[in-house]
């Protein structure tokens, strides 16, 4: 059986993750419909995407992944986890602080580093114009997100999950009232990121201070426990720089064939639902939980611990990536096509959702693994592995897109995908039975594969009869009822063939 507090901890962050996701639709669904896959639209995805990769260096990417081991521990033993927390809070503030006004100077620098194809027309000028005003949220957002490593590590999930609703919920919400009064959108979503940055801070700072850690910044100051912090936090920044290196390579290689910026950035948030809600939660859930167990040297509860996070993420990101392969096209017409945004747009963007599905399970299974080596304070594998994946998707997606075009960036990010997860599964066989998937997990395993590929043929059948309500003003019932079909199929068949077992689900979820 598995852990039930393990189980509520996926359902909770996955709930919120999964209501953050939708909103993220409705956003990226607005911005289709007003900016298509024109330059505005362009400029300001480039402009949004600064922040959020410098926060990867210095939040999820670094200080949690070296900051949340270290409080666990001090939370469970009671030793000086309040001022560790605030010391933290203090430098990266002070870091931050420093990095936005540097930003601000070198913007144009920034923007030449994501998107050289810009270069010589008016998306240039515009995402800098844009990435001046977003940049601020990478301090909004980076002490949002040590908060929240606060509230994981003391097992409080949810307002840490509920903060990145509020961006989209202001995204949507401004990006509405701004059609409606004539606001020019470009603008007013970039003036909303760093107001909605504010909402999430300031609602996870409500919620650590009723746990007892009200953080006030102070004046910066290097104790024994950040020195520490700061050598194992290196190698996960250093790893998430590259991460975001792959980033790069793919923006570089789309910003020279107009339009593909926007089709690879909607194929990525329909891939990042299942991501999202799965692997999100269980990186954010499995990481204090195995830390925790390690401490107290408990190799049996590590092990079902793994095995049940490997066998939650599997279970709902395999049919995932079979249904992204088999039906892409309806649900990016469903859902994207409309307004600016054409039946080519929808097709290119199909032809991506379809790559990146077929990594979705390699991008889960590396926030499965990923946590047994941050819970041992090890950084400095999962960076060589990021090195070697770099490599595959710089060759890959450079290499191939003169001779096939933007989609050579989505390949390179699933074959590099894969390149690291396999990277991380073979290394950790050397930790000993934590790190060994249990014969629950093998008996599973095989079983959603099939339950998977029996939901995509009921899914190929059912599109063959839906298909010309994907072309009238029925598409979205037409999508709803293919939802329902491979929800059903896939549920169905697994349950009588020992995929899933709803009867466990359903158990763990009471305890």
């Amino acid at each position: 059986m598995a852990p039930p507090r393990l189980i509520k901890g996926f359902v909770t962050v996955g709930g919120w993750t999964f209501l953050s996701r939708i909103m993220g639709f409705v956003r990226d669904v607005m911005i289709a419909a007003f900016l298509g896959a024109g330059p505005v639209a362009e400029a300001f995805l480039v402009a949004f995407s600064l922040p959020n990769m410098f926060r990867r260096f210095f939040a999820e990417g670094a200080m949690n992944m070296a900051f949340i081991p270290m409080f666990s521990k001090k939370a469970e033993a009671g030793d000086g986890a309040h001022e560790f927390a605030r010391d933290a809070f203090s430098g990266l503030a002070a870091i931050l602080i420093v990095l936005t006004l540097v930003a601000q100077v070198v913007m144009p620098v920034l923007v030449l580093a994501m998107a050289s194809g810009f270069v010589g027309d008016e998306r240039f000028d515009l995402a800098v114009l844009f990435g001046r005003i977003c940049f601020p949220y990478i301090l909004l957002i980076s002490l949002a997100a040590l908060l929240s490593g606060v509230l994981n590590g003391l097992g409080r999930f949810s307002a840490a999950a509920a903060a990145p609703v509020l961006l989209n919920v202001a995204l949507v919400g401004i990006l509405w009232l701004g059609d409606t009064l004539g606001w020019p959108p470009g603008l007013t979503l970039a003036w909303t990121v760093p107001l909605g940055g504010i909402a999430q801070l300031a609602l996870v700072w409500i919620a650590a201070a009723r746990e007892g850690f009200r953080l006030v910044p102070r004046w910066p100051r290097m104790t024994p426990e950040l020195r520490r912090l700061a050598v194992i936090a290196a190698p996960a920044a250093l790893a998430g720089g590259v991460v975001q290196v792959n980033l790069l390579v793919g923006r570089q290689v789309a910003s020279f064939f107009d339009g593909a910026i926007a089709w690879l950035n909607y194929a990525d948030r329909l891939y990042q639902l299942p991501l999202g809600v799965v692997g999100i939660a269980i990186g954010v859930v499995l990481l204090p939980d195995l830390s925790r167990r390690l401490g107290a040297g408990d190799d049996a509860g590590g092990r079902d611990a793994l095995s049940r996070a490997a066998e939650f993420a599997l279970m709902l990101t395999v049919p995932s990536a079979v249904a992204f392969l088999v039906v892409p096209l309806p649900l990016v017409n469903t859902l994207f096509q409309r307004g600016a945004f054409t039946s080519d747009d929808a097709a290119a963007t199909a032809f991506a959702l379809a790559i990146y599905g077929l990594g979705l399970p390699a991008f889960v299974l590396q926030k499965v693994w990923q946590p047994l080596f941050y819970a041992r304070e090890d950084t400095v594998r999962p960076f060589r592995f990021a090195l070697v994946a770099l490599v595959v998707n710089a060759v890959v997606a450079i290499g191939l897109s003169p001779f096939i075009g933007f989609i050579a960036a989505a390949i390179g990010t699933t074959l590099a995908g894969w390149a690291m997860a396999i990277l991380l599964i073979r290394s950790a066989r050397g930790m000993g039975d934590t790190a060994r998937v249990d014969d629950r997990f093998r008996h599973r395993m095989p079983r959603i594969i099939v339950a998977s590929l029996l939901m995509g043929a009921c899914l190929w059948i059912a599109n063959l009869f839906l298909g010309p309500l994907f072309a009238g003003p029925w598409k979205g019932l037409a999508l709803a009822i293919l939802v329902a079909v491979g929800a059903v199929s896939y549920f169905g068949i697994g349950n009588l063939i020992g995929a899933v077992s709803l009867r466990q689900i359903r158990q763990s979820l009471r305890r």
